[in-house]
């Protein structure tokens, strides 16, 4: 191959399977070492009868009520969901930064983002199923302080499928896909805060440190999740099953579903209500969508130095 020659670029390149398999093993490091946030922050949302107090003190009330195990409960469904959702998303933004590309320097903010709402909405379609599966087994068997909510019993992943369709009908498993596709705003607005500040970080051909990197991954997982997070809440519940609505289906439903939700959460605890758990929520996702940066790059910049160093022993 000469010098000049350059592989096709396409969705099936393998520099865009290199991102998308760093970004789930990135994804996957960084929340089995931050589980338990993800614990307190779900019990939040969904508990309405749980007090809103400090991460460490829910975290301790579980762990004391429930015994330790409990703060991991449902990683497996967790952790598979979310592998296979950051494949789909890094796989998709990578492809289509690839095929957008018209030169060196040519990215932009608003560029960024565009190619982040796409990855979203096809990333949404494909693994929403897997999503409201794991929130359903992640609470399985938790002690609630609402009483009005009803145990699931479910004996694993394809149990669940199963019992879903069976009892509650296939369309079920895309209960929250309309709060989703809002939602893929904070991965879009997180990708493109991220890629501009390491654009800038990097001017000039300046190399990027692991520290700057996790800097840069925390502010921007923490704009998009403080600028989201009401509609997490909402998205959380419908994923959970237990919120009837007013039986209307289709996008009409969803919508007076959704409203319906965020009144009962202002009637019922004020506007602040809307944040309940979002010191939980920021821990978490700021944390482990810091760490899962670092994990990324430094993946990617090894298995590229690793492909740049035998493309040369094949010349």
């Amino acid at each position: 191959m000469s010098a000049n020659t350059r592989p096709p670029v396409g969705l099936l390149s393998y520099e865009t399977l290199v991102h998308a398999v760093a970004g789930a093993m990135g994804s996957v490091t960084a929340m089995s070492v931050f589980f338990p946030l993800d614990t307190a922050k779900s019990r939040l949302q969904v508990d309405e009868k749980r007090k809103a107090k400090s991460t460490p003190v829910i975290l301790a009330e579980i762990a004391k009520e429930e015994g330790f195990l409990s703060l991991y409960r449902g990683w497996l469904p967790v952790i598979s969901s979310l592998c296979c959702s950051n494949f789909v998303y890094f796989y998709t933004f990578n492809s289509l930064k690839k095929l957008t590309a018209s030169g060196p320097g040519k990215s932009r903010p608003g560029k960024d983002l565009l190619m982040g709402i796409a990855a979203g909405v096809v990333n949404v379609i494909l693994t929403t199923p897997m999503w409201v599966v794991n929130t359903r087994l992640k609470l399985q068997g938790v002690k609630f302080r609402n009483e009005d909510i009803q145990q699931t019993h479910y004996r694993g992943i394809f149990d669940a499928f199963s019992q879903i369709i069976t009892n509650e009908g296939v369309g079920t498993l895309w209960n929250s896909t309309l709060p989703s596709l809002i939602l893929v705003l904070n991965p879009a607005v997180q990708f493109m805060f991220y890629e501009a500040m390491k654009r800038k970080a990097g001017k000039g051909g300046k190399k990027i440190s692991s520290a700057e990197i996790f800097v840069i991954g925390a502010i921007a997982k923490a704009i998009a999740t403080t600028a989201t997070y009401p509609l997490q809440t909402v998205q959380a519940i419908l994923r959970f099953g237990q919120y009837k609505g007013d039986g209307k289906g289709g996008v009409i439903g969803s919508l007076s579903n959704i409203i319906a939700l965020f009144l009962d959460r202002i009637k019922a605890h004020g506007v602040l209500g809307l944040y309940k758990g979002l010191e939980a929520k920021l821990l978490q996702t700021v944390l482990t969508a810091a760490l899962m940066f670092v994990v990324y790059e430094k993946i990617t910049a090894v298995t590229f130095k690793v492909m740049g160093i035998r493309n040369k022993l094949k010349q």
